[in-house]
């Protein structure tokens, strides 16, 4: 991609945050223009995460420009808004390589830079990290510094409140900075509430209180008089003493894109002893217009030209598995008034939103909350309504507990559509659903569901919903096949393979098992083959009877599918073999042992040989 340099003059001799403070402080508003236009440019020409960047511009100039940075330690939650952090330290010209296969990674990530501090991609582990790393700089004792960056979103995670709790009990230097672009906070940003948040953080007050409380500790009367006087004083200017209750010392909400009064708010509050927060007020999307006013449909976006006020439409292709779960919630919905559809935080990407419109009684965001999500649907199912929780595979790993403990020991009736299983794309490592049949499969009272296309995708989202125990259908990221979809009362037998290619029509001497929406590509390498092909659709409980008589009639047994082969549906045929005391030779095809990259689906699985070519490859190697 090219950029005209002259575009940017003080951002062009950036190459790391060193040489942004070798700048005055008046120059900041010209470079987080400059920034602002750069990140637009670029990602318009190469897709990515854009509206959160936009509204993170300022803080980003200004927390390289006060901090120490890479020795001072900086923490962004999630990391949708840390692409200007990486314009800034050093990966400026690499910017329209993310998220593409061997580009920068779309996240913050340990191995890409000494400025990312901590590798993320789910929420809400930002002060966790942020503390740890804060006792481990007082013990080290080089006057180290700690930031975390979390969102208001990110903040309605269990996790952040229990380490918030922790942090103001243990009472370690570090600062939080709250960047909030969505709560009603408007009235409390402006001139004056800045100039009270410069007073509140100063050497001057923080003195005083601090001083003030020690020097009035042993006079009861009067120190509640002095505690009740800062109360009223910084009640005045702030909003709830929330995060003064547990134990921070709160400043703000101050005009998250007034990147002077940032600098002078964040200087002061850099020396203050003890955990510290800043709220900031931001916009998602600021100076986009159409970002600005439609964050969401501008969070992630293809190649766009920034002249159109319109996103390009994409090419009219298949529905999405997403997409047809959402259609079949709102048939089911319409005939099934105990039906409640739970979703933490993701109900654009699970094809919730007609569903959360027609039937808003029946739909529950729980917020970034995955662990709430599956007890509050064991609630629900004691409660004799029918709940299903639409989670990603990778968010899943954050209710396994729940899902133990609170659904299936009690063999409660919950059903888990699991979106985003498989290899996910572009997201990396932190997001591909890789482990999911793994870590479910050992769970008693679970059925577990891998449908091949999107017909037997709501077969069995109907047999789900119409079980008396925990059911769970995984599905990938991507579109169908355009197969017909069934009717709403259609189910099918439980634990039960459909053959493909029969073994009357193969040649006898290689049996594929395949599970899930791989069978496309499998199906390619049976032909190619001469092989038997079986659908095997259910996960647990496998169909032991079709594993018998395919042990009879072949030589060797293939599983393939599209999840960690350790532990997963491949395993599960071993083990039935294994306990018979079958004597077969088992190739298992999936997800090797090691975290996978970014890149796109089609690259990703073609590199681990997951395609027809590498599955026919890989059959023929272990044949000879």
């Amino acid at each position: 991609m090219t950029t005209n340099l002259a575009d940017y003059p003080l951002l062009t001799q950036i190459n790391s945050p060193k040489d942004l403070r070798n700048y005055s402080q008046d120059k900041l508003p010209r470079i987080s223009n400059e920034l602002r236009k750069f990140l637009l440019n670029s990602v318009s020409k190469s897709s990515g995460h854009f509206a959160s960047g936009l509204g993170t511009i300022e803080l980003t100039v200004a927390l390289h420009y006060v901090y120490n940075t890479p020795f001072d330690h900086l923490i962004w939650d999630v990391g949708h808004q840390a692409y200007p952090h990486k314009i800034l330290t050093g990966r400026r010209d690499q910017l329209h390589t993310i998220r593409q296969k061997d580009g920068l990674h779309p996240f913050p990530w340990r191995e890409e830079s000494e400025y990312d501090t901590l590798s993320v991609g789910h929420s809400s582990t930002s002060i966790s990290a942020a503390l740890g790393l804060s006792v481990a700089a007082e013990k080290e004792g080089l006057n180290r510094k700690t930031v975390a960056v979390i969102g208001d979103g990110a903040m309605t995670a269990g996790m952040a409140f229990e380490a918030l709790n922790h942090a103001g009990d243990i009472k370690k230097d570090m600062l939080i900075i709250l960047n909030d672009n969505e709560m009603s906070i408007s009235e409390n940003v402006g001139a004056l509430n800045n100039h009270f948040a410069k007073m509140l953080s100063g050497s001057l007050y923080t003195g005083i209180r601090e001083g003030g409380k020690r020097l009035l500790n042993n006079i009861p009367p009067i120190k509640e008089l002095a505690s009740r006087a800062e109360e009223h004083l910084k009640g005045m200017v702030v909003p709830s003493t929330f995060f003064e209750e547990l134990g921070f010392n709160y400043i703000g909400p101050i005009d998250g894109h007034d990147v002077n009064g940032l600098v002078d708010t964040i200087k002061n509050m850099r020396s203050l002893k003890g955990p510290q927060l800043l709220h900031i007020a931001t916009k998602k999307g600021k100076g986009f217009q159409a970002a600005e006013q439609d964050p969401i449909k501008y969070h992630a976006v293809p190649k766009f030209n920034p002249s159109d006020a319109h996103l390009p439409k994409s090419k009219p292709s298949l529905p999405t598995y997403s997409q047809i779960f959402g259609d079949w919630l709102c048939k089911t919905a319409a005939v099934d008034k105990k039906l409640v559809a739970i979703t933490p935080a993701m109900r654009e990407g699970s094809g919730m939103v007609e569903f959360s419109q027609r039937f808003p009684d029946q739909y529950y965001d729980v917020a970034i909350a995955e662990q709430h999500a599956v007890t509050f649907a064991a609630g629900l199912a004691i409660g004799d309504q029918h709940p299903v929780v639409a989670i990603y595979s990778s968010f899943l790993q954050r209710g396994y507990d729940q899902l133990i403990h609170d659904v299936a020991i009690q063999n409660l009736p919950v059903m888990f559509a699991v979106d985003r299983a498989g290899i996910v794309g572009a997201d990396g490592a932190t997001h591909q659903g890789s482990f999911d049949l793994s870590f479910l499969r050992c769970i008693p009272n679970l059925v577990i569901m891998a449908p091949a296309n999107e017909r037997e995708c709501q077969l069995m989202l109907n047999t789900g919903h119409k079980s008396n125990t925990p059911t769970v259908v995984r599905y990938p990221r991507g579109s169908g096949t355009g197969e017909e979809l069934p009717h709403i009362d259609e189910v099918i037998e439980i634990g039960k393979a459909k053959q493909i290619i029969s073994p009357n029509e193969s040649n006898n001497n290689i049996a594929i098992l395949s599970f899930g929406t791989m069978l496309i590509e499998a199906n390619k390498a049976a032909i190619t083959l001469g092989a038997t092909l079986i659908d095997m659709r259910f996960i647990k409980p496998l169909d032991n009877n079709m594993i018998n008589q395919l042990a009879k009639t072949h030589s060797t047994l293939v599983t393939i599918e599209d999840n960690a082969i350790a532990g997963g549906a491949g395993s599960a045929v071993n083990e039935y073999i294994l306990s018979q005391g079958i004597a077969i030779k088992v190739l298992n095809i999936g997800i090797p042992d090691q975290f996978i990259k970014h890149g796109t689906q089609e690259e990703v699985h073609q590199e681990l040989g997951l395609d027809s070519l590498g599955i026919i490859q890989k059959i023929k190697s272990f044949m000879n």
